[in-house]
């Protein structure tokens, strides 16, 4: 009897399980599909609006620069935790002039993106310990931590016993 309680059990454990891989979807979705409608120096503001709906970000430089984005993501194999990894990742980049027509458009997906070159350089510090802006800003640090000299003052009396 008990065997069968146990089968009953990791049955109905087992068929609850979906085995179906859960995607969590962000953006505009078909994005690569709906780009290919829109043409260049033909298509306006309206056109993209009714399309791909209002961007996901926007630029203002000498034209409007509006960006469109695709994610998709689901969770690794068992070895990884469950992690999310990304399976899609498109960007749409529409330039567009001061009359509202359409004059650029690029896409971007993984692969592309996989290819730019990041670069490596960072900025430092341009002060030293010694230097006037590294005193100043430690003076300013020991006044906010301790306002009124209590600090000092306790440590003065005991150095002085």
């Amino acid at each position: 009897m008990g065997k069968y309680f146990y089968i009953i059990i990791i049955l109905l454990l087992s068929t609850s399980c979906s085995f179906k891989e859960v995607v969590k979807h962000h953006g505009v979705p078909f994005l690569e599909k709906k780009q290919t409608s829109l043409i260049v120096n033909e298509s306006n503001k309206n056109d993209i609006k009714k399309v791909l709906g209002n961007p996901s970000t926007t630029s203002k430089f000498d034209n409007d620069v509006w960006i469109y984005i695709e994610r998709k993501q689901t969770q690794s194999n068992i070895k990884n935790l469950g992690r999310m990894k990304i399976y899609k990742n498109d960007v749409l980049v529409l330039e567009i002039d001061k009359y509202g027509i359409l004059k650029n458009k690029e896409f971007y997906n993984k692969d592309d993106m996989n290819k730019i070159k990041i670069a490596k350089g960072t900025t430092e510090a341009n002060f030293k310990k010694n230097s006037f802006v590294y005193s100043f800003l430690s003076s300013m640090r020991q006044k906010m931590n301790d306002p009124l000299g209590k600090r000092a003052k306790a440590r003065k009396e005991i150095s002085q016993r």
